[in-house]
């Protein structure tokens, strides 16, 4: 198996390109400030980002704040949903143990979820062609969310490959398998939630994290049954497989 560093370099480069995209892309379309529900889910996101899991075969973890993130792009404005997932994505760089994140997994990681939630806003918000019988809330955030999902993950199956070699379909797979189950329920959250929120206030999500606390504690316990595979994946760090 092959690595190839310089490519690696190159790929990493250009998914910053991408995210600085994203990011410029929501603040000229920034929407007035909804300040404190801003507030509450940039502390929700943050909190859950720290709820962290060591994923199985993969040196890298996976944490609990996608819900959030997909939340505040459905409520939130594009920019405002990008901040939430910036900032949460730098708070799970840092290792539990104390000490700084590594620069360049922390450059990756960030620019994936830019991108991710740039392609995932974009398409809710009907701004990408979708067909016609689609357009409808629910679909569209089922085609966001599985859009960020293949964002999130795809990008890291790549970089793995490139630096630690290896078939980018295989590790994609892996990837697959451990997570998948978890965006489907994150998207079933945020719909839930986003469609209660319109009734009883924005301030529902507030309920999201004892739930989501709920299942990283799940989590933990399976993925500390499950049989840890003979050789790691490095780099495996991107906002929903970190």
């Amino acid at each position: 198996m092959k690595s190839h560093p310089e490519i690696a370099k190159v790929f990493i480069g250009l998914m910053a390109l991408g995210g600085v995209a994203s990011l410029s892309y929501g603040l000229l379309h920034m929407h007035p400030w909804q300040h404190d529900q801003f507030a509450t889910m940039l502390v929700l996101a943050i909190l859950a980002a720290r709820l962290k899991l060591r994923l199985p075969g993969l040196d890298g973890n996976i944490s609990v704040n996608v819900p959030f993130i997909l939340i505040a792009m459905v409520e939130l404005s594009l920019f405002e949903a990008l901040m939430i997932a910036m900032a949460s994505t730098v708070a799970q760089c840092f290792p539990k143990d104390g000490g700084r994140p590594k620069a360049v997994q922390a450059l990756f990681n960030v620019s994936t979820v830019a991108v991710a939630v740039g392609l995932a806003g974009l398409i809710f918000q009907g701004r990408m062609p979708v067909p016609t019988a689609w357009r409808s809330g629910s679909l569209l955030l089922s085609l966001a969310a599985a859009s960020f999902f293949l964002v999130q993950t795809i990008p890291v199956a790549t970089i793995i490959s490139l630096t630690e070699g290896g078939s980018v379909l295989r590790i994609w797979s892996s990837i697959f398998h451990l997570s998948f189950s978890y965006y489907v329920l994150s998207a079933g959250v945020t719909s839930l939630i986003t469609t209660a929120s319109h009734r009883m206030g924005w301030q529902l999500p507030l309920l999201v994290l004892p739930v989501m606390y709920g299942v990283y504690r799940s989590y933990r316990h399976y993925f500390g049954r499950a049989e840890t595979p003979a050789r790691p994946i490095a780099l495996a760090k991107a906002a929903g497989a970190e």
